[in-house]
């Protein structure tokens, strides 16, 4: 059955029985809701925020939940709408999603996949959730979304960058707004080219689970595909703290740049630490001695202060961008908590607007009707620019930022900023691309 017969609200344009007189799958059929695991009762619906409020990445954790809450502010018509007045869908009214109350419980996965797993499970069976999202480690998202697919309720990925996710681990009961780790490299390499030339040495050191591993190869073939060397990648177990007998190592290995494949407060204690140890005061091969940070978050920045400065990295997104959409989140976000949100933030209350809109064009609660609702959907409006939800993998392609630095910032939340917004035709890719291949969406579980 071609899926050309079918609307986006995934139910049959012909009705229930099929032109063969074959009867659809109970989730397709407009008339029967039910079903599937967790329907909801009564007049309210629970979503699950799982985040890191522990560990090495609770700062972007926290942010996450922040958001999460005014995202459900938002939907039960709390405060100014946010960017229910920006985003291209106009389905979303401020009375809940389907007439029902959105109600919330949290979960901490302090950047461990089986606590992670643990706590969403509980959200499930115990709470009740439909929904779960949040994140900050590709490891944690990529053991939720497995479970949310066995279970039969829908994972929104939070902070996830590992080409994983949407790669080899990818399922068909989850999605992913946020960038990758091969978006990082495509954006990033000819900002590096043009600022740092063609004949340089790299030496990596990369933190030991998914995500680590899938930014450095995606660092490594994009910069050796432009004429750098990789001279050694090391990896580092995540929430290390010290990282001195890791950096000692550099100063010896005839490298002239650092890149350092770490998130969180590793980033900031591993660059601090390779600033104490005066890399960016040395001159190597005849060259100034540089730092890159492929994947940046301001709560990082912040944390690294002044030790930020020139240096290069990616962004999914950031607060400081002009659009309507970004302006109306920073507003919300900024008059609630008192401080601009950061991308980590941006990118979980984007993905529970996105579930709440696919359920209500879908006409339903059912996993399966929201996968056809979100595969292949454009939109605009949510910060990013004109963005697709790719239905062969569950990836979203829009545009990348490339950040620098700060030399003169005017406070903590300024301490990066904008040089490149790098076109999103620049950063897409076949998902059978060698880096995301392996992998299957399968078939949609609508659960119980």
């Amino acid at each position: 059955m071609s899926k050309s017969n079918f609307t986006r609200r995934g139910v049959m344009k012909t009705g229930a029985v099929t032109s063969a007189g074959l009867m659809l799958p109970t989730y397709l059929r407009a008339e029967n809701h039910t079903g599937f695991t967790n329907a909801p009762q009564g007049d309210t619906v629970k979503f699950g925020f799982n985040v890191p409020q522990t560990g090495p990445y609770a700062e972007e954790g926290l942010d996450e939940l922040r958001a999460q809450e005014l995202a459900v502010e938002h939907l039960n018509g709390i405060g100014d709408g946010g960017m229910l007045n920006t985003f291209s869908s106009k389905v979303l009214d401020g009375t809940g999603v389907l007439g029902k109350k959105v109600e919330f419980v949290t979960g901490d996965t302090q950047t461990k996949s089986d606590v992670a797993r643990a706590s969403a499970q509980s959200m499930i069976q115990k709470d009740g959730c439909i929904m779960i999202t949040g994140g900050s480690s590709s490891g944690v998202a990529i053991a939720v979304q497995g479970l949310c697919q066995e279970a039969g309720v829908i994972f929104m990925a939070g902070l996830t960058h590992s080409n994983d996710t949407t790669g080899k681990d990818r399922k068909r009961n989850g999605f992913r707004h946020f960038f990758n780790a091969y978006m990082s490299a495509a954006a990033l390499t000819p900002v590096l080219e043009k600022v740092y030339g063609t004949d340089r040495r790299a030496y990596h050191l990369t933190a030991d689970y998914t995500w680590g591993w899938s930014q450095q190869e995606s660092m490594a073939a994009s910069t050796e595909a432009m004429g750098w060397e990789t001279v050694q990648n090391v990896l580092t177990p995540v929430g290390a703290g010290d990282f001195s007998s890791y950096i000692a190592p550099v100063l010896n290995s005839g490298a002239d740049i650092l890149v350092l494949n770490h998130y969180g407060g590793d980033m900031v204690n591993s660059l601090t630490q390779a600033i104490q140890f005066g890399l960016k005061d040395k001159q190597v091969n005849g060259k100034n001695f540089e730092i890159v940070v492929p994947l940046y978050s301001e709560l990082m920045a912040a944390g690294a202060g002044t030790n930020i400065q020139g240096v290069y990295g990616s962004m999914n997104w950031n607060w400081q961008l002009q659009d309507e959409g970004t302006a109306a989140f920073t507003k919300s976000f900024g008059e609630k908590y008192g401080f601009p949100p950061s991308g980590a933030a941006h990118s979980c209350y984007v993905q529970t607007l996105l579930y709440a809109d696919a359920v209500t064009r879908a006409g339903s609660f059912n996993p399966c009707a929201v996968v056809e609702a979100l595969e292949d959907f454009d939109f605009d409006g949510m910060g990013n620019g004109p963005t697709s939800y790719r239905g062969a993998d569950h990836q979203c392609f829009k545009d990348v930022l490339v950040m620098k630095g700060a030399e003169a910032p005017t406070s903590v939340y300024d301490t990066l900023e904008i040089v490149e917004v790098t076109p999103r035709a620049q950063v897409e890719y076949d998902p059978e691309h060698p880096m995301f291949a392996g992998g299957t969406l399968g078939d949609c579980n609508p659960g119980a």
